[in-house]
């Protein structure tokens, strides 16, 4: 499996005023962790309208901390049904690998592009099979969304 290098986001969709009412909260409990570890955070949008708040980190579990940080920050604010995905991207032997976290099934999925638009079924499932003994894995294929435009 291609070795983790750079970060995570967690896509959500929220009203302007909703989330700028829980941001400032959010966000110092963020910085205080982010001092600690060095993590990075960012915010951008997507042509979709949907916001993430990137977490960039060169330790997986630091990264990971601060992720489930992030969404449960989130979530204790009332911005759970708005949660969607967190996006972890790996790279190594030439390519890039996303392991997205769907917040609704709780699981999951990986994801291989090959091209702009194309993906790597056959990756996908052989990354399944090698994982899901050690991580949840969403069992419905069909749901297995791609975020091309993922800023990560």
């Amino acid at each position: 499996m291609p070795a983790p290098i750079t970060g995570s986001g967690s896509r959500y969709r929220a009203t302007r005023w909703s989330f700028a009412s829980a941001a400032s909260d959010m966000e110092q409990l963020l910085e205080s962790a982010a001092a600690d570890t060095g993590t990075k955070i960012d915010r951008r949008n997507d042509s979709f309208g949907f916001e993430w708040l990137i977490v960039r980190d060169n330790d997986i579990e630091d990264l990971v901390t601060t992720t489930h940080l992030v969404a449960s920050e989130l979530e204790d604010a009332g911005f759970g049904p708005q949660l969607l995905a967190a996006v972890f991207r790996f790279e190594g032997g030439g390519k890039t690998v996303y392991w997205i976290y769907g917040f609704k099934n709780r699981a999951f999925w990986p994801f291989v592009p090959k091209g702009e638009h194309e993906r790597d079924n056959a990756e996908e499932l052989e990354l399944k099979a090698k994982l899901e003994r050690e991580l949840p894995i969403e069992p419905d294929l069909t749901t297995w969304l791609a975020l091309y435009d993922s800023p990560i």
